[in-house]
């Protein structure tokens, strides 16, 4: 089920997004702040993001930026400010579409869509690229510059989940969910264990780290 969070501080405008967007299938999570927003979207995989520009302590264009900095989530922007300037400081923040308050809820959905479509068609491309790093998801091949990489099952999906989400930190609970379809609990240290797998693999002839461990939280591909 494709997974939205609306960042909204007007309950009455978050009620009735909750209430429409969740009769559209969706399953919906709301933020009534900034701050609340960024504490959810670190820690739940969304598939977009409905943001409103005017929020209390850290506002919607802050909020868009840190976003933007560890994700690549779609972002709708809602606003009250029509002027062109508005429209171009949200985009630059990292919006990827902008909504004028009052608006048309079937155009929201359309916008909605449009952006899921974008991102399934770009989740979907067969050869994903990260720095050196290339996999092929039709033959499963795996090389690191032109060396291949034999990887077995389980170190492919977990290297999978992290090209199609570089840059981004993934929780270990998100990463035992996509991976394993299982929540291992805090005892369980198999995810180390793989992650330890993949580094030496990648990192077989001196190449620089790219799966960093974020402490407490989970890992994040990144370039150093």
């Amino acid at each position: 089920m494709v997974r939205i969070l609306v960042i909204e501080d007007e309950t009455e405008i978050a009620s009735f997004l909750r209430r429409g967007l969740s009769l559209e299938g969706y399953q919906v999570d709301v933020a009534f702040d900034g701050t609340r927003g960024l504490e959810l979207a670190a820690t739940v995989d969304y598939d977009l993001i409905v943001l409103d520009l005017m929020l209390p302590g850290v506002d919607g264009l802050e909020v868009a930026r840190r976003l933007r900095a560890d994700s690549n989530v779609p972002i709708i922007m809602l606003t009250a400010r029509d002027a062109v300037r508005d429209r171009v400081a949200g985009l630059e923040a990292g919006a990827d579409d902008y909504l004028v308050k009052p608006f048309a809820f079937e155009e929201l959905l359309a916008r909605i869509r449009a952006q899921l479509r974008r991102r399934q068609a770009a989740q979907s491309q067969d050869v994903l690229r990260f720095a050196n790093l290339t996999l092929d998801t039709r033959s499963r091949e795996v090389r690191i510059g032109e060396r291949r990489v034999e990887l077995t099952a389980k170190e492919y999906d977990l290297l999978e989940l992290f090209m199609r989400h570089p840059n981004q930190v993934l929780t270990r609970d998100i990463i035992y969910d996509r991976v394993w379809n299982y929540d291992f609990g805090g005892e369980s240290n198999i995810l180390e264990v793989y992650v330890r797998y993949l580094r030496q693999k990648l990192e077989a002839n001196g190449e620089p780290r790219l799966i960093h461990t974020v402490r407490s939280v989970g890992y994040i591909l990144r370039e150093e």
